[in-house]
């Protein structure tokens, strides 16, 4: 019998960013001086609040299953937080999971909702494991390339034209990763008036939701289309606990149903005792969340400062995330492939090529500012002595 995977497997590239993750692994261990410019994690520890309450979990005993849906201390604090702050009303009892990440909870729902021969349209640069999540699927990503020089927005023409007859799923994803965008109320408006249109479930990735720049407002599509749509956050960013793979996924009841046995067939529940530190973030206050946002804020404008003061490099400020995605087209290396390659090659600074994020990322590349500025000084330096090589 031939060994082989399956065709939905064999299609599907592996992650960008855990592959750059480890090739930053092997050039350290093997003495080359980096700067890591990838990580997609914020450098801060987990606020210590967080950290205490799972400590206590665990000395009291809680190392057991919980309901597959999540502790209902959990659901009910991320209920009350989407009613508070996004607008959204869910039942704690059936229209929210907590799941092991948010990026489960994306793969969950996607699994859940597909079928072969269904599409889900996906606005480009969009994060690298969303087209391979619905390819696993058995689904087909259709990217929707967005114009950098519009600053990556969303337009309802542009939707509505990507649509098919077998449009099932609109992907969207506010602060964006990689560009940094925000959804304003224009592009809300376009996003629900086509996923009405057409009848369309939206799937809103909201996970760098507490990251947003110069008092710009977060707005979720389930306030306004909460009948069609899954909400899925977590923990990992705003409250630097990635390592904890902690998420959730919130909306109507047939759709988390749907949802729920997927779940329940995969990985049953979420960590007790992580839920347990969960619900302490989100009911022990915001100090923590700020102090890092203006952290974030700093770097961001140094290293977008920095950035335009290099040749053939234009950056527009980050609304959100903690990602720069400055246009490379006007340098020697307009390719983002060739141009991250040369970055890494020449100045040991380690980037992700816009590529990476579909169609709509050539040109680009990424830029963590989830690093010390001390960091991000060097890395500018280095770009800028490695151009004057040239």
């Amino acid at each position: 019998m031939t060994k082989r995977a399956a065709r939905r497997v064999a299609g599907v590239e592996r992650s960008a960013t855990v592959a750059m993750l480890e090739t930053v692994q092997h050039l350290r261990a093997s003495g080359a001086s980096l700067v890591d410019l990838s990580r997609g994690e914020p450098d801060f520890t987990t606020p210590s609040g967080i950290t205490e309450a799972a400590i206590h979990a665990l000395r009291s005993g809680q190392t057991h299953y919980s309901p597959s849906r999540g502790l209902p201390g959990l659901r009910a604090a991320v209920a009350a937080k989407l009613a508070k702050d996004n607008g959204i009303l869910v039942n704690p009892a059936d229209g929210v999971i907590i799941t092991p990440s948010a990026k489960h909870a994306l793969y969950a729902a996607l699994t859940a909702l597909l079928d072969p021969g269904d599409e889900v349209v996906i606005p480009s640069p969009g994060w690298v494991s969303y087209a391979a999540m619905v390819s696993l699927a058995g689904a087909t990503p259709v990217p929707l390339p967005l114009d950098p020089s519009s600053g990556f927005r969303i337009s309802r023409d542009d939707l509505a034209a990507a649509i098919t007859p077998n449009t099932r799923v609109l992907l969207v994803n506010s602060p964006n990763n990689p560009t940094g965008r925000v959804l304003d109320s224009a592009e809300l408006e376009a996003v629900v008036s086509v996923a009405r249109a057409h009848d369309l479930i939206v799937i809103s990735d909201e996970i760098y939701e507490h990251l947003r720049y110069d008092g710009r407002s977060h707005l979720s599509p389930a306030a306004q289309l909460p009948e069609n749509t899954l909400t899925v956050n977590g923990f990992s960013k705003g409250y630097a606990m990635t390592g904890w793979r902690l998420g959730y996924l919130a909306g109507p009841e047939d759709l988390i149903s749907a949802t729920l046995k997927v779940h329940e067939h995969s990985v049953s529940c979420a960590a007790t005792f992580v839920q347990i530190a969960g619900e302490a973030a989100l009911t022990g206050g915001t100090r923590a969340v700020v102090a890092m946002l203006t952290a974030y804020t700093r770097r961001r404008d140094l290293l977008v400062h920095g950035l335009n003061a290099l040749p053939g490099i234009t950056c527009a400020a980050p609304e959100g995330s903690f990602y720069a995605f400055p246009d490379i087209r006007a340098t020697h290396l307009p390719d983002a492939a060739e141009f991250a390659d040369w970055l890494l090659r020449e100045a040991g600074v380690v980037t992700t090529p816009g590529s990476a994020f579909g169609p709509g990322g050539q040109g680009h590349v990424r830029l963590s500012f989830a690093a010390p500025e001390e960091e991000l000084e060097d890395a500018l330096v280095r770009i800028e002595k490695a151009q004057s090589r040239i």
